[in-house]
């Protein structure tokens, strides 16, 4: 099997504070191939931003990778020193941020940017990094290129400031792009052509993407696989079509049950998960869902789940455990839902 680009394993963030230890991000794993588009989404604070973060190192301080590894093509990046952290994002790691005023310094022009970020990673001269920063703006759709490499980022519209961004988190053809909802702050009619561009651009350079949203209509038009979160926990991963058409863990059925569909009744209430996500100091024991899950039993109060094999994706969910004792009414109304239970007790069936 061919390498993956970044690996994460059992990844633990915390932040120590004067009432104890949180652990934002708790045993974590995945991986993105060459050429993949990962799509990770959950509810806000469930550790999408977070594990971006981790990932190129810029955690806010006192937050701090206690436990885990990353690794980019093979090498362990989590325990590099600043110094040599700062030569691999950029070169080998874009990012892409949820505003792009905050990835653009407002008192530079946006050519002095760009050919600053190609000089630092590229042993090429001034003349040759205008000119790749020339080619950039055209690939992402700068109108009169070269007139606006003399612009400064209050003279864009956002639109065109997110292409900006495209361009300087792209300008040394990294491994892997990090875009951490870049759509958020823009209109519909241009969120459509941003996730296009970003999706063709990385295609052609053959980069991976880690594509942090909560908007399940980008993950569905752009993902190749989904990583669903919730309390800085994996809750399922797999194909994007499996999970959006038939998620298999409990939380992430909610998620796609909420999502109104053009073809339903407009009379009908859309579903949603009651209660609310946990706060990082009270995280339930067991599964952390279990709390707001229609189908918890006494195990998942007292047990952690691990990921096990759910149809083509891995969920998080005792219903998955081929070893579990489930109660038959709990197998019964899963297996109603469209969720694969490992075992069905014989008087659960229909």
């Amino acid at each position: 099997m061919t390498e993956p680009v970044l690996s994460v394993r059992n990844l633990i963030v915390e932040f120590p504070t004067r009432r104890g230890v949180l652990r934002a991000i708790d045993d974590l794993s995945f991986d993105i191939a060459p050429g993949e588009v990962l799509g990770v989404v959950g509810e806000s604070g469930a550790g999408k931003s977070l594990t971006g973060a981790a990932i190129i190192g810029l955690l806010e301080p006192p937050g701090r990778v206690a436990g885990g590894e990353i690794r980019l093509a093979g090498e362990r990046i989590d325990n590099l020193s600043p110094e040599r952290m700062r030569t691999i994002r950029g070169k080998r790691i874009g990012m892409i941020f949820q505003d792009p005023l905050t990835s653009l310094n407002p008192l530079y022009r946006i050519g002095d940017q760009l050919t600053e970020t190609i000089l630092t990673h590229e042993p090429i001269s001034a003349r040759a990094a205008r000119d790749k920063a020339l080619r950039l703006l055209e690939e992402v759709g700068i109108p009169a290129a070269e007139t606006r490499l003399s612009a400064y980022p209050h003279q864009f519209s956002g639109g065109m400031r997110q292409r900006v961004v495209i361009a300087l988190a792209l300008a040394v053809d990294p491994q892997l792009v990090i875009a951490d909802e870049p759509t958020t702050a823009l209109d519909v009619s241009v969120q459509a052509q941003i996730i296009a561009l970003l999706k063709r651009i990385c295609a052609d350079r053959g980069a991976s993407v880690m594509l942090i949203t909560h908007d399940m209509g980008v993950i569905a038009e752009t993902a190749d696989r989904v990583c669903v979160l919730y309390a800085g926990r994996l809750a399922e991963i797999g194909p994007v079509r499996d999970v959006v058409k038939r998620p298999q863990h409990p939380y992430a059925s909610g998620l796609m049950a909420a999502i109104p569909s053009l073809a339903g009744d407009p009379d009908e209430k859309l579903a949603q998960i009651p209660g609310s996500m946990p706060r990082l100091g009270a995280i339930p024991r067991g599964c952390a869902f279990n709390p707001r899950c229609g189908y918890a039993f006494d195990r998942c109060r007292t047990e952690r789940p691990d990921a096990y094999p759910a149809g083509a994706s891995q969920a998080a969910c005792f219903l998955h455990d081929a070893a579990s004792a489930l109660p038959p009414e709990v197998a019964g109304r899963a297996a109603e839902a469209g969720i694969q239970v490992a075992r069905v007790p014989a008087e659960a069936r229909p």
